[in-house]
């Protein structure tokens, strides 16, 4: 008789009780542990995990040929064959491993949970990298019309945390490839965020890399950069008023020398016009005699 093995506690206590459909887990049981062939096994094709340590797996294909695999695979019928809801690892290292057979509880789940199960799974073990775990959520999100409020809840997170992690796709394509390899880590990701400039911010990220900065280290340089973008910035706004002011203040001079409306008008940065006003005869005159006395 096969012996009933449990997911382990861990999954468990991470799905909440509003969370469940019944038992301890979502769905129900359509039978116990047995033994199927490998063969009829398929991978989910809505798994979060897209990237697999090849090294990572040759080390528990080598535990699986010793010990045999210790946890059930969680899968589904569909059609002749079952779907993997909990443990691709585990299904890709028994291949390498040879088996023939593998342990199975074969249940039947809602959409919705399949994902879910799966995504929990893997954030157990910290089998997600930050990427993959942000277009969880976010699909879970776009795909079941979820509010972040309803992911943390389901998964027994704080807001918080699904908002930081989702954060992280507003990063540049290069250095999301370096947060899924593994090259920096959420933590730099997130001091990075600080920077929008795509081609500054995989200058720092390669930079963190060269010079193995620290996540506070990271931090500092992004607000050193910030606060100087900001001064230069606020210098390039002030150019042109300081510029307009300029010209105001020598209209200002003109008039009170010549007792008359001036305008300076501008046709570029390096040329312009000055237009002296007059309203007689007389006046003019004596505008011209005052401009004579100065050539003396």
């Amino acid at each position: 008789m096969a012996i009933k093995r449990g997911l382990g506690s861990g999954l468990d206590s991470l799905i909440t009780d509003d969370y469940l459909t019944g038992g301890k887990l979502p769905g129900k049981y359509i039978q116990q542990e047995s033994k199927i062939s490998i063969n009829d096994i398929e991978p989910n094709r809505g798994q979060p995990r897209t990237f697999f340590d090849e090294e990572s797996l040759e080390e528990l294909a080598d535990s699986i040929k010793q010990y045999g695999i210790i946890e059930p695979l969680v899968v589904q019928k569909k059609g002749k064959r079952y779907e993997i809801i909990a443990g691709e690892r585990r299904f890709r290292a028994a291949r390498k491993a040879g088996l023939k057979e593998v342990p199975v509880v074969i249940r039947e789940f809602a959409d919705e949970d399949v994902f879910i199960i799966a995504l929990l799974e893997n954030i157990q073990r910290k089998d997600l990298n930050p990427i993959e775990e942000a277009q969880a959520y976010q699909r879970l999100i776009e795909g079941h019309n979820l509010k972040q409020e309803d992911v943390a809840k389901k998964l027994s997170k704080k807001r918080t945390t699904i908002t930081n992690s989702m954060r992280l796709l507003k990063l540049s394509k290069d250095v999301k490839e370096m947060l899924i390899m593994g090259t920096i880590t959420e933590g730099h990701g997130r001091a990075l965020l600080g920077i929008t400039d795509e081609a500054e911010q995989l200058a720092l990220a390669k930079r963190i890399v060269e010079e193995n900065l620290s996540v506070r280290e990271t931090e500092r340089i992004v607000n050193e950069t910030k606060e100087k973008k900001e001064k230069t910035e606020d210098r390039e706004k002030k150019k042109p008023q300081n510029k307009e002011r300029a010209y105001r203040e020598a209209e200002d001079k003109m008039k009170e020398a010549l007792g008359t409306k001036v305008e300076i008008k501008k046709r570029n940065e390096k040329e312009g016009k000055i237009e002296i006003s007059y309203y007689s005869i007389d006046e003019l005159e004596r505008i011209i005699e005052m401009i004579e006395k100065t050539k003396g």
